[in-house]
């Protein structure tokens, strides 16, 4: 929150300031309406019962069997829309809403994490790399907001500190990118299963669809978001004279 401060005190003074931020507020205002959307579709579809009334949990361990994975552990975590999956502990956790529930949303989300474990079972590359990714964000995460205000800050004095953040900000930005395909890979492959499988019928199928587009739109919204930023930070550093 910090460094966004800093960004419009130094709008000013950088060329095109005026185009990028209408471009963040555009931004931010779609953002808020793809999560709103996410949400309300989630709690439309939790009224929608599956054709054999399986719950989340009683999915996720079907979708795990029949793709021969037996060493995930499925597991119930609290929070709304909190589902993961954890490729380094192997465990699927569900939220109680997705875990007890029998709904299409529920089962969609548990056929989704489940991709993800399907995904790390096979060796899929960006989930690899996903992975791989996730130690230097978190390192990074703890220091670059500090380090981009300093920067932004010296930036006519010393403006390696700004190449340092942003270089660090970039390291958040391609996780953001590489998330994207590894989360549209994970709900292709939860919707071609539970079709396979009839845990929707060809009425209730679609909106499994349309609940995994919408949560995947929040993704995108992320990596432009995330990208929109990084190119207004190079920008600064590019017209620091």
């Amino acid at each position: 929150m910090l460094q966004f401060i800093l960004l419009q005190a130094q709008a000013p003074q950088a060329s095109g300031s005026t185009l990028m931020w209408v471009v963040f507020i555009a931004l931010t205002v779609i953002s808020m309406i793809v999560s709103k959307n996410v949400e309300r579709k989630f709690k439309k579809y939790e009224g929608i019962r599956t054709e054999g009334g399986m719950t989340g949990r009683e999915v996720a361990e079907r979708m795990l069997a029949d793709h021969d994975i037996h060493n995930v552990q499925i597991q119930m975590v609290q929070g709304t829309l909190t589902d993961h999956y954890n490729p380094v502990n192997l465990t699927l956790n569900l939220s109680p809403a997705v875990y007890n529930g029998t709904s299409v949303a529920a089962a969609a989300v548990a056929a989704h994490e489940c991709g993800h474990a399907v995904q790390h079972a096979v060796g899929y590359s960006w989930l690899g790399l996903r992975t791989a990714l996730v130690p230097i964000v978190n390192f990074s995460s703890k220091f670059v907001s500090w380090i981009l205000l300093a920067g932004l800050l010296l930036v006519r004095i010393f403006p390696g500190l700004l190449l340092v953040g942003i270089g660090l900000f970039a390291m958040s930005t391609l996780f953001s990118v590489v998330t994207l395909p590894v989360e549209i890979n994970a709900s292709s492959r939860a919707l071609k299963w539970i079709r396979q499988r009839e845990i929707t019928s060809r009425d209730t199928h679609r909106y499994a669809e349309s609940a995994l587009r919408s949560a995947a739109y929040t993704y995108v919204m992320a990596a432009l978001t995330s990208l929109a930023t990084l190119a207004y930070y190079v920008m600064i550093y590019l017209n620091r004279r």
